[in-house]
């Protein structure tokens, strides 16, 4: 019979391996790599428009293909659960922000070609606000917003 320590060292060996060909054959990234794609400016900023201005999308257009599913009463501010769905054909990117946060934009997610344009996922919200979804598409960029309440406060 097999020692279950023994088990789990050559299960950790063998995912070690694993992970070192993907390193070498270049099929997993290092965390430098990924670090070129992070947007700081746009989480760092301090109010919409400034996060608006580093994602490229200056003043985008509103549009009714944009579906925000959140409650429109959130008891805990600290997780609000927020999907969206875009309708919009070719969708690159989605965007959340939350209006009046201190750092507004919430998440960026890249959604890959042919891929449904929907993300869900759960914010952390200081008091009631608008939430905008910001959509990318075909280099172009649509919003539509959905206000949500908040009765105790999950950023403070």
């Amino acid at each position: 019979m097999i020692d279950p320590s023994r088990r789990t060292i050559l299960k950790r060996a063998g995912a070690f391996g694993v992970l070192a060909m993907g390193l070498v054959s270049g099929l997993v990234r290092s965390s430098n790599a990924m670090a070129a794609q992070w947007n700081s400016a746009g989480f760092e900023s301090k109010a919409m428009a400034d996060a608006l201005k580093a994602l490229g999308a200056g003043n985008p257009v509103e549009s009714k293909d944009i579906v925000i599913t959140a409650p429109e009463i959130a008891e805990n501010g600290a997780v609000v659960p927020v999907a969206v769905t875009s309708k919009i054909p070719n969708t690159q990117q989605i965007s959340i922000i939350a209006e009046k946060n201190p750092r507004p934009l919430m998440a960026t997610f890249d959604v890959s070609n042919g891929s449904e344009g929907y993300i869900s996922t759960r914010l952390k919200m200081g008091e009631t606000s608008n939430v905008w979804a910001v959509v990318k598409a075909d280099g172009n960029f649509f919003a539509a917003k959905k206000e949500v309440k908040i009765t105790v406060g999950g950023c403070g």
